[in-house]
Order: C-alpha cells, then structure tokens, then sequence
C-alpha cells in the first residue's frame, strides 16, 4: 500500500475505504433486520424501508462525518469538551457495550446458529459450537493482529465476496418474487409504517458502531498518505457516504425479499430463518450453504473490525501503541469464552447498558456535525450531555434486569414528563433544552469557542 503524503485519495481509494466501511458495519443483524422489517409492513414496505434508512443508515454515516468534521481520531477526543473522566468512561464503556462483551461474541455465535447449526447433528451442537468458534476466532485474531492490512482483508476480499454471494440471492429474489400476488395490508397507514420503521432502524443502534469505528476509517484514510486534516475528513466522509449508499440498496431488497417470502415461507421465527429458508426456496439444498458462507462472511468482517477497533482504542487509553497486541489477543479470548457460554445474561445487562449509551452517542454526534459552526465550547457539550444524561439513566434504571425499589415509579413519572417517552425518546427533549441553555451561557459569557484535540477543527469556509 502507498504511504506517500498525498492531498487527496483517489477515487478508487475512496471506493475501497467504502467497500471497508461497509464491510466493518454492515454484520448479521444488519441482514436479519430488514428482512423482518418487509415482511411485517406488507404493501407498506416502501415507507416502512424509507423510515428504516434514515436512521439505520443515516445514524451510523454521520456519526463517521461527525467524528471527521470534529477533528477527532477517536470518540474519546470527541467527547472531550465534557471533560476527561468523562470521554475516558463513555469511551470505555461504549468499547465494552459493542465489543467483548456483547457484539464480539455473538458475530460467531448467530454466525454458528444460522450458517452452520442446521447441518450439524442436534447431539453435537455444542461441540460443534466450540470448534467453529475457535476458528472463526483463529481467524478474527489472525487479522486483527495486523490491522495495516484492515483494507485488504475487509476493503479488498471480505465485503466484495460476501457483495457477491448476497447478490446472488437478492438477485433472484427481486428477479422472481417468491409471492407475485399483491401485497398484503398490514393494516397501517403510510405515515406510521414510516415512523415504525424509523424507530427499528433506531434500535438497531448502528450509530454507537459508527462512532467505534471512526477510529479505524481515519488511520486507514492516513495510511494512503492523507495528512491534512481537512483532506482527511473530507476523505473519511466519503467513505461513509459510498458505504451508506450500498448499505441503503442492500436493505431495501432485503425489505422486498422479505415482504414476498409471506406465503412460500409460512413458519419463520426471526429474519434469520426467513432468510435461511428463501434462500433454501431458490437455490434447494445448495441454499443452506449459500445463505451459511453470507452469514459467516457477514459476521467475520465485523469482528475483525471490531477487534481491531477495541484494540486500538485500549491501546491510546491505557498503554502505547505497544499494547495492542496484547489487549487485541485479550479481547478475542474474552468473546471466544463468552461464545460458548451463551449469552442470554449477558444481552440482559448489555441492552440497558446501550440504552444509556445510545442517546449520548447521538447528541455527541450531533455536536460533533456542528464543529464547523458551533466549535467545541465546553459549556455545550457539558450542558447538552448532562441534561440528555439525565434521562439516560432513568431508562437505564428502568431497563435493568433486576427491580429497583422505585423503578417502577421512576419510569411512570418520566413517562408523564417527557414527551415521546414510551417510544424511546424521552431524551430528545432535555437534550435540546440543555444545548440550548448550553448556547446561551456560551454566548453570554463570551466563552471560548474552540476545544479542537489538536489545533483547530476543519471549517467548511
């Protein structure tokens, strides 16, 4: 790979750092999701796809812009206005959240599940767990360990296999739809099939990924030779917004795949099982392979991100350069042991933990997307996080798998205060109302405008 310093990336530079980006954020959930999502709206697809997009892509795509337009390597220097212990905590915990502790492992497992778990004897199925596990890790840490070469792996190989194998299957499932006869009424109108696929795409909560994997995109754009930092975020932001372009045409014919598999697939739990058995449909007993190696590839090139993510982001925190190793090897121990463990517990404390952390993220986003204007006035940031926190960790208390004594109470009064609470977002209004009092204080006091990470951030003058 070139390392000269150069103003620019070419355009094919800019469509293998795509291919990369895509290939880093596009995993398992993101095939099973869309398909659900189709097969749930009927003939409302469309919209229903249209709400999905705008957050499931468009979250995790500005949240990459976010972290370029900042001026920020990481999350941490993104969230450093706020102050230091608190971009060290979120940061940690946000790693955590998507890492080893929850996404990590279960790349192989649902990749185990849905790619290899149905031609394995039911009587083996643990073991056959074990040894895909330690494989699939083998090679995860196999990658990881020489993250140089993460556009190859992901950019070069991965993404354009697994393209190619998907495109196999979404081809004939939009070339002869499963049901030709029309789609069935879901019996809701356009504008709440609109809203209910805006709020999936929400929960699928892309946008912390996106954050995680800033940190990867920008040190892959700076190893084509890109030094400025201008260039860098103007690069960075291409990248995503290829990716965001394929991510959207992939989940619309997933949508479509799964609004026509009603009918010729009448008994299917999940997406996942929707998928496996068109898949099936189409293509018979070849289709079990092909929909298994789309799920494995699907899962591989995530964890490998991810890894490679985790590791380096651990290595700036609590070491040198030199330790990454080290903790990349930790973190792939840690979500091999916890693949054969099972992770129900673990899904149970994870998501209030990721309810906590997702409307952080997203205000961190969009503060970040103002940098050209706005700068990074402490007193913001400070302001917009502590009052969005506060309704952070009431539905973080709510969401515990354990019974709080006054949780219950907590919950109902918030409901009765916050407007969109029962849908998720009960934080939206104090985030807008702390930004706001943040601004204001910030204009009143005449206080500094600026809190770069390393000189001023990139301006769009």
């Amino acid at each position: 790979m070139r390392t000269d310093t150069r103003s620019a990336l070419r355009p094919s530079q800019v469509v293998i750092i795509g291919s990369m980006v895509f290939g880093l954020m596009f995993g398992a959930g993101n095939l099973i999701f869309p398909v659900e999502l189709g097969r749930g709206a009927g003939s409302q697809t469309p919209w229903a796809t249209l709400g999905f997009l705008v957050t499931a892509v468009g979250l995790p795509v500005l949240a990459i812009i976010a972290s370029a337009l900042s001026g920020s390597r990481n999350v941490q220097e993104m969230a450093r206005p706020v102050g230091v212990l608190y971009a060290a905590g979120f940061t940690v915990l946000l790693y955590l959240a998507i890492g080893p502790m929850l996404a990590i492992p279960r790349t192989a497992t649902v990749s185990y599940e849905i790619g290899l778990a149905p031609v394995v004897p039911a009587g083996h199925q643990q073991l056959g767990l074990v040894l895909f596990s330690t494989a699939f890790f083998t090679l995860t840490l196999a990658a990881a360990l020489r993250p140089g070469r993460l556009i190859d792996w992901v950019g070069r190989y991965l993404t354009p296999a697994f393209l190619a194998l998907l495109a196999v299957l979404l081809v004939a499932a939009v070339a002869v739809p499963m049901n030709s006869s029309p789609l069935a009424d879901p019996g809701s109108s356009a504008t709440q099939s609109l809203s209910d696929g805006f709020l999936d795409g929400y929960n699928t909560l892309d946008a912390l990924a996106g954050l995680a994997f800033a940190i990867v995109i920008i040190e892959a754009v700076r190893r084509y030779g890109v030094r400025d930092r201008a260039r860098v975020a103007v690069a960075t932001a291409q990248g995503g917004v290829l990716a965001g372009l394929a991510m959207a045409a992939v989940y619309g014919a997933l949508a479509f795949l799964g609004a026509t598999s009603v009918g010729a697939v009448p008994r299917a739990d999940n997406g996942g099982a929707v998928l496996a058995q068109s898949s099936e449909h189409y293509f018979g007993s070849f289709g079990i392979w092909l929909i298994g190696a789309i799920v494995v590839l699907a899962c591989l090139k995530t964890s490998i991100g991810l890894v490679v993510a985790c590791g380096e982001m651990f290595s700036e925190l609590f070491g040198t350069p030199t330790a990454y190793r080290l903790w990349t090897v930790g973190f792939v121990l840690v979500s091999w042991g916890l693949s054969n463990l099972g992770l129900t517990t673990i899904v149970e404390w994870s998501v209030p933990v990721l309810v906590l952390l997702y409307p952080l993220a997203i205000v961190t986003i969009v503060l970040g997307l103002l940098t050209p204007w706005l700068g990074r006035p402490p007193v913001v940031h400070r302001f917009a996080i502590g009052f969005v926190a506060v309704a952070a960790v009431v539905d973080f208390v709510v969401a515990l798998p354990v019974t709080l004594p006054g949780s219950d109470a907590l919950g109902r009064l918030a409901g009765q205060l916050l407007p969109g609470y029962s849908a998720g977002f009960g934080w939206v209004a104090p985030a807008l109302v702390g930004f706001l009092v943040g601004l204001l204080v910030h204009r009143l006091s005449g206080g500094r405008a600026d809190d770069s990470p390393a000189g001023s951030a990139p301006t769009l003058a």
